[in-house]
């Protein structure tokens, strides 16, 4: 006779939530590890990747922050004062710190009481870098610094060009959030010159008021170098250059690949697509109909990978060189290459018509676009042709040069109808679908900027886009279904407070957001299409972007919620991100394709990495911005006096930031420049708003600018309005004047615009 069942434990563990997180910190002296929490909370596997969700949820709403790596702190932890260090400004210029404690920093990050960092008598505005006394209040929930006395300054290095003079000189800092210029006393500026691109520390100690000091530590260009742009935002954001001796002496010593050990993929009629200025080629592709009578209408797709694994070893030089870089970085002018030269331009880069080592994926879609399986092989492969954007585009749209012609029937008719089968998958799919704009640098002769021109999107770059994704997709796949550790790539779907004021938000231009629906890109894309046709067509696409959580890597898997993907890992980039690396490795294990694989050192340490190589990615992201804002600037500084057409990129309680079309350049128009009317910030509506008139300048909105100040050292840019507010809202009341409290502008350096 069978045994019955046990009946179920009545005291199953409840099901795991925010709260019951928060619970076991507070119960843990307010921090904790995250393996501390899973131990305590006693978590099943499944449970402890909900841990990691609701982790990140909640540090993204600032209930917690990181102390160190791997541990959290919740907001409720933090003292009721201390001391602080000033280390970031929010989007809205407000002043972010951490407390210090004797090990270093700690605690989640805080922001300062709006108004508390302002210049007193006989002082300098606080600034990033500052050291204060704060006591630490609650307002709506959230922790708020307020200050009580000013300190000094931590060890922070700052920024500049020197500018010479009978007593020493001056800095100009070079972050356009600093407030005013530093004296250099003449024996504490070195060997500097005028003009030249200094970094100094501030001098801690004698005069109280006035101007900061500055003592010179290291010169590292010029302000007239043509490169200046570039070199300000490696050093300002630390972004590793050059090789080691022992990077380079492995990199020189590498062979030309052979086929032992591999298959042999140079019949294949791979071929590279890529932007016309690419400095490096790692992914290859091709396609052909598939004969199975099984699978009627379907393709077979190939992605063939640069192989870097097998010249990047495991506990290498090159391998610690290209993990502390964590991924390429380019730049307008120039790239700040993960690896030497040797490997990203020559033995790793799939160079036309010489042998490769690849890593490759063969994926079989049906009619539909819906892949029906997939397989790897690590191969030697040679890649029949080299194309630029516009020169495939052309082939696909019957218009083919000379190089192309010969290509079209065997290659790129072949190739553009798999496409169309993949855009049919796309398209079941729905991913999310939010317009933005590139613009690209026009350097000439001289390497000085020559014009700004906008990055055309054709269905070529789409072309590998899609194929891109699929073998992404697959590499996932295959590693969770061998039980391989790896470093997925993840997108969290959006948190329920940006949810909620997306919903206040489309309200106002008459769209709405059903409350209780679940959350899917499809749901974005039919507000995003609904809005497409309108006058809000703009301002819906941005702050839905503004919606959506940051991606980043992680061991443990979420999905990628913007792809609409339950399953996304990096692999088609080793070349230039050392998350690809990983995966190639861990695919080399899992599929038994050499003894270079993944190690048992590098798998348990996945999670550093990963928070690692995010971090990199978002220090290279800040460097390329700030490098193009400042080429930009340099661009139009012989431009002040013209009016641009733009639109609202940004509304703050003290200015608008309006983007301009032709070169995408950001800059500020002080709320102060509006007119004699108050104007208060509407966070619903993301507009500022007439106390008086409700006349209204808000997000999207068209509008033209005069550029007043343009500062290449800095990237600023700042504008006057010549377009007129938009009419108040129906139902508008005006504020009584003796409750009103209006946004003032903060009184900005003239060509240093805060941001």
């Amino acid at each position: 006779m069978a045994k019955r069942p046990p009946p179920p434990s009545s005291t199953e563990p409840p099901p795991l939530t925010r709260e019951r997180v928060l619970a076991a910190l507070e119960a843990n002296g307010g921090a904790a590890a995250k393996r501390d929490l899973a131990r305590a909370l006693n978590l099943s596997p499944d449970d402890r990747r909900q841990l990691r969700v609701i982790l990140r949820e909640l540090e993204e709403d600032g209930a917690l922050g990181r102390v160190g790596r791997r541990a959290f702190a919740s907001a409720a932890a933090l003292p009721d004062g201390g001391v602080m260090d000033i280390i970031d400004r929010d989007p809205d210029g407000e002043l972010l710190g951490r407390m210090r404690g004797v090990d270093g920093l700690f605690g989640p990050t805080v922001r300062l009481a709006p108004g508390d960092g302002r210049a007193m008598r006989g002082e300098a505005a606080i600034g990033l870098g500052d050291r204060v006394l704060v006591k630490i209040a609650r307002e709506g929930g959230q922790p708020i610094a307020r200050v009580v006395k000013r300190l000094g300054q931590s060890a922070h290095r700052i920024l500049g060009v020197f500018r010479a003079n009978a007593y020493g000189g001056r800095i100009e800092p070079a972050d356009r959030k600093a407030k005013g210029d530093l004296i250099v006393e003449s024996h504490q500026a070195g060997e500097a010159k005028d003009g030249d691109l200094v970094l100094c520390e501030l001098v801690v100690g004698g005069r109280t008021s006035g101007p900061k000091r500055a003592l010179i530590r290291e010169i590292v260009g010029k302000e007239d170098d043509p490169r200046a742009a570039s070199i300000l935002a490696i050093h300002a954001h630390g972004v590793p250059m050059g090789f080691s001796p022992e990077e380079e002496a492995e990199a020189r010593a590498a062979k030309a690949p052979t086929l032992q050990g591999r298959t042999d993929l140079r019949e294949l009629p791979l071929i590279t697509i890529d932007p016309e200025d690419a400095r490096d080629h790692d992914d290859a592709v091709c396609a052909f109909p598939d004969e199975d009578p099984k699978n009627p209408g379907g393709f077979r797709c190939w992605v063939a990978i640069a192989d870097v694994a097998a010249y990047v070893r495991p506990h290498s030089a090159l391998d610690r060189g290209a993990f502390k870089r964590g991924n390429s970085t380019y730049f307008p002018d120039r790239v700040a290459p993960m690896l030497p030269e040797a490997l990203s331009a020559d033995l790793c880069s799939l160079r036309e018509h010489e042998d490769r080592a690849c890593l490759a994926v063969e994926m079989i879609f049906n009619a539909n676009g819906k892949k029906i399986s997939h397989r790897f092989v690590r191969g030697l492969m040679r890649s029949a042709a080299k194309l630029a954007y516009a020169q495939a585009q052309a082939g696909f749209d019957g218009a083919p040069d000379a190089k192309t012609a010969p290509l079209v029937d065997p290659i790129l008719k072949p190739l553009w109808a798999a496409y169309q089968c993949l855009k049919r998958g796309r398209d079941e799919r729905q991913p999310l679908e939010i317009s933005s704009s590139e613009h690209k640098i026009i350097f000439g002769p001289d390497g000085r900027v020559a014009g700004v021109r906008r990055r055309e999107m054709l269905e070529a770059n789409k072309l590998i886009e899609e194929f891109m994704i699929q073998a992404n997709v697959c590499a996932a796949e295959t590693l969770e279904a061998k039980q391989t550790p790896l470093v997925f790539r993840i997108h969290d779907q959006p948190s329920k407070e940006k949810i909620a004021s997306l919903a206040d938000f489309l309200q106002t231009v008459n769209l709405s957001w059903a409350k209780g629906q679940s959350v899917t890109p499809a749901r974005f894309n039919r507000i995003l299409s609904l809005a497409r046709e309108t006058e809000h067509a703009d301002i819906v696409n941005e702050v839905v972007l503004r919606s959506q959580a940051q991606a980043v890597y992680a061991p443990e898997n979420i999905g990628h919620f913007g792809l609409n993907l339950a399953k996304y890992a990096h692999f088609t980039s080793p070349i230039r991100r050392y998350a690809d690396l990983v995966v190639h490795r861990g695919l080399i294990r899992a599929l038994r394709l050499g003894s270079d694989g993944l190690s048992d050192e590098q798998a348990v340490r996945l999670e550093e990495v990963a928070d690692h190589i995010t971090m990199t990615e978002r220090r290279s992201m800040a460097a390329e911005r700030e490098a193009t804002e400042r080429y930009i600037a340099s661009f139009l500084a012989d431009r002040v006096g013209a009016v641009f057409e733009g639109r609202v990129s940004g509304v703050t309680r003290f200015g608008l930031f309006v983007k301009l079309t032709d070169t995408n350049a950001d800059g500020l128009v002080p709320i102060s420049s509006l007119g004699q009317e108050r104007f208060f910030h509407d966070e619903t509506q993301h507009a500022l708003v007439g106390a008086g008139s409700g006349r209204r300048f808000q997000l999207g909105q068209s509008v033209e600018v005069r550029l007043l100040e343009a500062t290449p050292i800095s990237g600023g840019l700042l504008f006057e309005l010549v377009s007129s507010a938009l009419p108040a809202r129906e139902g508008f009341r005006p504020a009584h004047r003796s409750r009103a409290k209006p946004t003032f502008a903060p009184k900005h350096k003239r060509g240093r615009p805060k941001r």
